[in-house]
């Protein structure tokens, strides 16, 4: 959530910044509803001055023996209107609140400002895509020709959109898992300097204020899967109930930074996505994700958000996966984002990278929306911290990686190096008849 403060005192480059992100969104709006909530306020104030005065006066008439009574009615007609009017305040306060929820983040000033995903620029490539001496085949047909995906009893079970994972395909999901959490978790594993992150199992159901504080709801609402009966939400990511483990407290600046890794099943509805990779892996209802959450400080936080993502690319080099590092532009940025990174696996079959992970620093966007704030050491006053995270990484979309770019000419998988301590020492997925 944006402060408020700051649109008031000069609302101009955050109009054009909202311009860049293609956002029609007008700053009109909540400004005069904050400037009539600033003069309800000032009303407000000047009420309460004269219920003190009043009070003074009446404690000293008391004492003299004087009648008090005109004064005393005029004291309960005060607090009558004080009262009214503290309602009234609530209720702009909560428009103000509204409008303001519905705005997105700013974008940092190094983001490339352009329309959508084809401005966006490549910062770097990592590892070469393999020359196959057969035609590659897309995961999808490799999963179902080794035994291990099928797509149509997910179908039968849950709809479009699910998949079931079955034999080798389930035990490489599961390897995939472990192996990501002990990368981010194992100091050993880590840079000397780095410090190593916390995992956390976390609920899958929350309330919808969570959503709300990083920054799904309202805006996304449609977005996401309901257990109406119990006001809940199902994830769409442990971003929500991670970063949520800290709302409304105020962390000492010497915890800081705060690094957390999640593993959990996320669930979206992908509305607006009809027709756009659905085959496959590559955008389901419910995937497996191991995710990445900092909570650190405003002065380190573009620093911190480059280690994040560099944690994520790790995964990548250790599987021997081709990628590529790209900045999105203003006008394809996440609605909480103030700059990203995506992550694009090279996937052979299409001939095209493909988003494998999004890693985001968000300023303080969400920690106003979920009261999160540190104490800096040199001021007793706290401050809103800034929240970063990343997929590390998404775990299907992994498998189809895998799936496509270690392929043989006999229909067998190669299992990455990393991945055989983790599948019992398998070291490839035979196909059925061999």
């Amino acid at each position: 959530m944006l402060d408020i403060r700051q649109i008031s005192a000069d609302p101009g480059p955050i109009q054009q910044a909202l311009r860049n992100r293609k956002d029609s969104f007008s700053l009109e709006a909540v400004l005069a509803a904050e400037r009539e909530l600033n003069v309800l306020r000032k009303s407000w104030e000047a009420l309460r001055e004269q219920r003190n005065r009043l009070a003074e006066e009446i404690g000293r008439k008391k004492k003299g023996g004087e009648d008090v009574s005109r004064q005393m009615e005029e004291s309960r007609g005060v607090n009558a209107e004080i009262a009214r009017m503290e309602s009234d305040l609530r209720k702009r306060e909560d428009d103000v609140r509204a409008q303001l929820l519905l705005l997105p983040n700013i974008p940092h000033e190094s983001v490339p400002v352009g329309a959508d995903e084809r401005d966006n620029p490549e910062i770097h490539r990592h590892g070469v895509p393999r020359s196959f001496s057969f035609e590659a085949l897309p995961h999808w047909e490799i999963g179902g020709k080794l035994g291990i995906l099928d797509f149509d009893r997910a179908a039968i079970l849950s709809g479009s959109r699910f998949s079931v994972l079955k034999g080798m395909g389930s035990r490489l999901e599961r390897a995939l898992s472990a192996y990501m959490l002990d990368r981010h978790t194992h100091p050993g594993r880590n840079r000397p300097s780095g410090k190593p992150y916390q995992e956390v199992s976390v609920p899958l159901l929350v309330r919808p204020e969570m959503m709300e504080g990083t920054g799904q709801f309202p805006k996304f609402r449609e977005e996401s899967f309901s257990v109406p009966d119990d006001g809940l939400f199902l994830i769409p990511t442990a971003e929500v109930p991670v970063t949520n483990l800290h709302r409304d407290t105020v962390i000492e600046e010497a915890d800081l930074p705060l690094k957390y890794v999640s593993c959990t099943p996320c669930f979206r509805r992908e509305a607006g996505a009809a027709g756009k990779d659905t085959r496959g892996l590559i955008r389901q209802h419910q995937f497996l994700k191991v995710e990445l959450v900092w909570i650190t400080r405003p002065e380190t936080s573009y620093d911190d958000h480059e280690e994040l993502t560099r944690d994520a690319e790790a995964i990548l080099n250790d599987l021997g996966l081709p990628y590529r590092r790209i900045a999105l532009c203003t006008g394809d940025l996440g609605f909480s984002s103030a700059k990203t990174y995506d992550l694009e696996v090279w996937m052979p079959a299409q001939k095209v990278y493909r988003e494998i992970s999004s890693c985001s620093n968000f300023e303080d966007f969400q920690a106003r929306r979920a009261g999160i704030r540190y104490r800096p050491q040199e001021s007793k006053k706290p401050r809103p911290v800034h929240t970063l995270n990343g997929s590390g990484l998404a775990v299907g979309r992994t498998i189809a990686a895998i799936l496509e770019n270690f392929q043989e000419l006999d229909g067998s998988v190669t299992i990455p190096d990393v991945l055989v301590p983790y599948m019992g020492g398998i070291q490839r997925i035979p196909p059925p008849d061999s």
